[in-house]
């Protein structure tokens, strides 16, 4: 796909590289790539994709951008607090370079969209940071035979690897099981240093475009670790397993039927059992009525001064079965954390443990402030 006159003087450094040339900036012209999470990981990715020259790009996230966002997530600006993400990277991106063809798509990526959203695609980058979508988005990539760019971030350290390629590892094969729920929090739950995601999101856009131009070394059946601290980093390798239920070469690779249950975690919109989840609305609704329940906050102590729900008692997740005792055998228990997570990981050993009534609040304190009482402030 030749470039036009004004596209060779946008990308003049790139000619300039022997690596890239002429020849690797049509490579990147007529690809395309689907990012998935335009948060603290999508944002530098989709950034320095879309000023690279990438020729169509698509955006795919259903939250909203939020003040508590903008410590990381560059792509969005204050002005667009409250706005859908996906129309706020489109009209930043358009700005950044108006030659790259730019899709949204303002919705989860789930079961039913995700094969067909990635088979329309050359390259996938993975910026979420949901184990479920993580898995989802490993299989699908393997279905249509996509190659995964994938990121993580913790605190002050990320990973970075290429999955699914022809003949290399996938997801599965270095993750064969997700981790237990309740076991790594969330950045709004354990926080992460705001530059990060910018720089581990910059090694993803620089895979892409690896694979995508065909120079260099790629990282795959390689796990890159970066240290932010020490700035140090180290890299693992691995090798596909032989016995991997997606990649391997005896497998039918196909899609779960439910990945929240496969990694022990409830949808964000969870309601299949109305005897443990309660919406916000509905705890509201049952109080004025003149519910009294016992309200638990599974939070941390920092979580728990910035907003809390009146009348709750705190007992943090990691304290909880040493502090079991504080939670009344006799009351109606509602359980409550940042999203719920956490709270129906607090939910399932108190309900194990002997409690008879106990109830997960649906979506957390941040879905109550949303919806219930926005005086509660979110985070």
């Amino acid at each position: 796909m030749p470039l036009t006159p004004a596209e060779r003087r946008r990308y003049a450094r790139h000619l300039a590289l022997p690596a890239v040339g002429m020849e690797g900036q049509e490579r990147l012209k007529a690809a395309s790539v689907l990012i998935v999470g335009l948060g603290g990981l999508g944002s530098p990715a989709a950034l320095y994709l879309t000023a690279a020259g990438v020729g169509r790009i698509g955006l795919l996230d259903f939250d909203r951008v939020d003040e508590t966002n903008l410590q990381r997530q560059v792509l969005h600006g204050t002005s667009a607090v409250g706005r859908s993400k996906v129309e706020s990277a489109r009209q930043r991106l358009r700005d950044l370079n108006p030659h790259v063809e730019l899709h949204g798509y303002a919705e989860p990526l789930t079961r039913q969209n995700a094969v067909a959203l990635v088979n329309a695609y050359d390259v996938v980058v993975d910026g979420t940071d949901q184990f479920a979508v993580r898995y989802l988005i490993n299989d699908a990539c393997v279905i249509a035979k996509r190659p995964n760019v994938y990121g993580s971030v913790h605190r002050f350290e990320g990973q970075v690897s290429v999955f699914a390629t022809t003949k290399g590892p996938c997801y599965r094969c270095l993750f064969p099981e997700p981790p237990a729920p309740g076991t790594v929090p969330s950045c709004a739950e354990g926080g992460v240093l705001g530059v990060l995601p910018g720089i581990i999101g910059s090694l993803q856009a620089a895979e892409a475009i690896k694979l995508i131009v065909g120079t260099g070394e790629p990282l795959i059946g390689r796990l890159l670790h970066f240290d932010a601290l020490t700035m140090r980093t180290h890299d693992v390798s691995f090798a596909r397993d032989p016995d991997c239920p997606m990649c391997s070469d005896n497998a039918t690779p196909t899609l779960l039927d439910d990945y929240d249950t496969f990694c022990g975690t409830p949808a964000p919109d969870a309601t299949a059992d109305s005897g443990i989840e309660l919406t916000p609305d509905e705890v509201k609704r049952r109080i004025d009525a003149g519910w009294t329940p016992w309200l638990l906050d599974v939070r941390e102590p920092w979580e728990y001064s910035t907003a809390q729900i009146a009348g709750a008692t705190l007992i943090p997740l990691g304290d909880l079965a040493q502090r079991a005792h504080e939670v009344p055998r006799d009351a109606d228990v509602v359980v409550y954390c940042h999203h719920g997570m956490r709270s129906a990981h607090a939910v399932s050993m108190l309900r194990l443990a002997g409690w008879p009534r106990v109830f997960n609040l649906s979506g957390g304190i941040d879905r109550w402030s949303v919806e219930t009482d926005r005086s509660v402030p979110r985070y």
